[in-house]
């Protein structure tokens, strides 16, 4: 239950004076949550990205030229358009003992000029004052006040991101409402520490940035904003230090085994392992010994050989008489760890199964009856493996594969499928080493950064789109050398239809060079037909594959050695890193073609320096996380990850570690949070919306 001291802040946004239905409905469509109406938090938390600043009041003579400011005018005299149409601008002229000047507006209501700006009556009018004509004129005043409007004008005001159909005015008058209902909350910081700082109250803070004093009160590192990022930050440290201390007094199991089995699999591999996936094995294994419960993230690089150590860590259990899942985002990539690592078990007698979604009643009755009576060590699925019908003999590790893609709670499912069950997740994307403690806190983490011997680097050109044309005549040739080709298709406005349109475009064109050589997959397909057209370019039965970025993860065509991204501008680092690890899997020379569409802006020609320069992912996603931000880079705003609102890591990264240190001795001191100061941190993790940790607080 959340504390009834929040409910002023979640109650909907509608509740508030002035909000109306039509409103409502744009301001949920703005700030909703999963489809959910907005609250008065929600839009609390949206904070203003600019402000207009208001505070300059000169004379008409001393006035700034093309800059905002607020006069103090007589109105003298109103000019409407000549002529019958009246198609022209309504002019006022207004004046005051230094000069004069004109107030102009465009399709404008007469009888609304003339009642807001009476001939004689005394006005103060804000807006852009510039020089046009021999005159100084102000089109369309943002305010027309009299005295008494005045006082209600805010000096500096703040701006907010809208969507079609809401005004500034809007949001503005909502937010004041909502700053009035915001209830006063016991303070969850030390004083001395917030002293120290100089940072407000939370109430304070929010009043600070909705209420500017003046443009430098908004900056990421102002002290209001520094003292909301902070809350925010110390509210996920403080779920993620008790969600892991919960796992360890849960405790687990130590699964022991000689690891006969992984060495009879090691054997069979064709190559050695690098010392990085050696030492991560190592690391797994003491965990699945040790009588704490295992929760691991390994991430590595594309192509550093995630799988494999995966494989050795589910050995280790099956030696010791115990079961393995291994859960993968996508019914083609379990599929494909299934084909793969099938072989190597049927040597070592490692006895394995696939579950998915989509499986035939008969088959899936046969796969979960094995599960069940322990007839099956390691079951290969997707998140059919969390369901409800799913029972394991005896569970001792889960695997989740491509970590990002599942949210927490699945995670979880997975892991209670068994008692005690260790937990090895997994990543190809490589995270930075803020976004490991700010998502993956919880974990222990392996990192990859080796690549296998014999892995060769990809050749990554960039070419204009206007050479277009060349491309398709290189491909010619590449075809007829028996290549295989990745065409990705742009990312058109976040719109998934609009990219299936530009996919289906590409694809049609290409199909008039090559014929039935061009296959076409996009995310809008049925599952089926998705698999059948990656399955034939598996097969090398079509050579050519026009893609959205459904293709970006895991799937291994060897044979695959060019890759061309159409409008790479639109992609973020780590996309293109990711798209770009599809090739360059086989002993062919590989090359990677952006190709771009000039001029190119200072964002998108860094990103394409980068990718030109360097193929380490951990690099890449450093620089990803400088140039964009978190959220898009671990795909939060999709995966239910928490994104953050109010903290930007590339500014408040410094803030992070503060708020680690500070949960763990919150932890130590005061675990069950009973003292006040506890109660108070249990207001700010309902606040920021961590309930998990709020219920491992009531269980414990």
């Amino acid at each position: 239950m959340r504390p009834a001291a929040l409910n002023p802040l979640f109650a909907p946004l509608r509740s508030l004076p002035g909000v109306g239905p039509k409103t409502g409905k744009l301001f949920d469509r703005l700030l909703g949550q999963n489809g959910e109406e907005a609250r008065c938090l929600d839009l609390l938390f949206h904070l203003p990205h600019g402000t207009i600043d208001r505070r300059a009041r000169p004379k008409l003579a001393e006035a700034e030229r093309d800059c905002v400011v607020t006069v103090e005018v007589q109105v003298i005299e109103h000019r409407p358009p000549a002529g019958r149409s009246g198609r022209g601008p309504y002019r006022v002229l207004v004046a005051d003992e230094t000069g004069d000047a004109q107030l102009v507006f465009f399709k404008a209501n007469h009888d609304w000029i003339a009642k807001m700006l009476p001939l004689g009556a005394r006005r103060w009018v804000s807006g852009r004052l510039e020089f046009w004509d021999g005159h100084l004129q102000m089109v369309h005043p943002d305010r027309v006040l009299d005295e008494e409007g005045l006082k209600d004008m805010p000096p500096v005001e703040p701006q907010y991101g809208l969507t079609e159909g809401l005004y500034q005015r809007n949001a503005q008058r909502a937010a004041e409402a909502a700053l009035a209902r915001a209830p006063d909350l016991p303070d969850w910081l030390d004083p001395a520490f917030a002293q120290r700082r100089k940072w407000p109250g939370f109430l304070d803070a929010l009043r600070a940035l909705h209420r500017p004093a003046d443009p430098q009160a908004i900056d990421p590192r102002a002290p209001a904003r520094q003292r909301l990022a902070y809350d925010e930050l110390l509210a996920s440290q403080l779920a993620l230090v008790m969600v892991r201390a919960r796992m360890k007094t849960l405790g687990g199991r130590a699964t022991k085994a000689p690891g006969a089995l992984a060495a009879r699999l090691e054997s069979a591999l064709p190559f050695s392992l690098t010392g990085a996936q050696r030492a991560a094995i190592a690391e797994i294994r003491a965990d699945l010994e040790s009588e704490e419960r295992m929760l691991r993230l390994v991430q590595g690089d594309v192509g550093s050989g995630k799988t494999l150590v995966a494989l050795l860590a589910l050995a280790h259990v099956v030696e010791a008489g115990r079961q393995g899942a291994f859960m993968a985002p996508t019914e083609i990539l379990a599929r494909q760890h299934y084909e793969r690592l099938a072989p190597l078990c049927a040597q070592a007698g490692v006895r394995i199964g696939l579950l998915t979604g989509r499986d035939k009643a008969a088959e899936r009755k046969a796969t979960l009856a094995a599960l069940a009576e322990g007839a099956l060590d390691i079951a290969i699925g997707t998140h059919a493996l969390f369901q409800e019908s799913v029972a394991f003999r005896d569970l001792a590790l889960a695997v989740v594969d491509e970590q990002h893609r599942f949210g927490v709670h699945q995670r979880l499912a997975l892991g209670e499928k068994g008692e005690a069950v260790d937990v090895l997740v997994m990543t190809a994307t490589p995270i930075p080493r803020t976004l490991v403690l700010t998502y993956f806190g919880d974990m222990d983490v392996s990192t990859l950064r080796e690549k296998p011997a014999g892995r060769k680097p990809v050749d990554t050109r960039a070419l204009p789109v206007e050479r277009i044309d060349e491309v398709v005549g290189g491909l010619h040739r590449a075809l007829d050398a028996g290549a295989q080709v990745y065409w990705v298709c742009p990312l058109v406005e976040e719109n998934e239809e609009l990219d299936v349109a530009a996919a289906q475009e590409r694809f049609e064109l290409l199909r008039q060079f090559f014929g039935d050589r061009v296959g076409l997959v996009h995310g809008k397909m049925k599952g089926r037909e998705k698999d059948a057209a990656m399955e034939a370019f598996q097969r090398n039965e079509t050579k050519v594959l026009v893609a959205t970025t459904v293709i970006e993860v895991g799937v291994d065509v060897p044979n695959a050695s060019i890759m061309v991204i159409e409008h790479a501008e639109r992609f973020g680092l780590a996309q293109l890193h990711q798209l770009r690890g599809r090739v360059g899997r086989g002993a062919a020379k590989s090359t990677c073609l952006l190709l771009y569409k000039a001029p190119l802006g200072e964002v998108s020609k860094a990103r394409i320096n980068i990718m030109r320069e360097t193929e380490d992912g951990f690099r890449i996603a450093e620089e990803d996380l400088r140039l964009r931000g978190e959220g898009e880079i671990l795909g939060s705003r999709q995966s239910g990850l928490p994104g953050f609102r109010l903290a930007s890591l590339d500014v408040h990264g410094p803030l992070l570690n503060i708020a680690r240190e500070e949960a763990k001795r919150v932890l130590e001191n005061d675990p069950d949070l009973q003292s006040d100061h506890g109660q108070a941190l249990r207001l700010l993790l309902h606040l920021f919306e961590r309930e998990e940790a709020a219920k491992l607080v009531r269980a414990g």
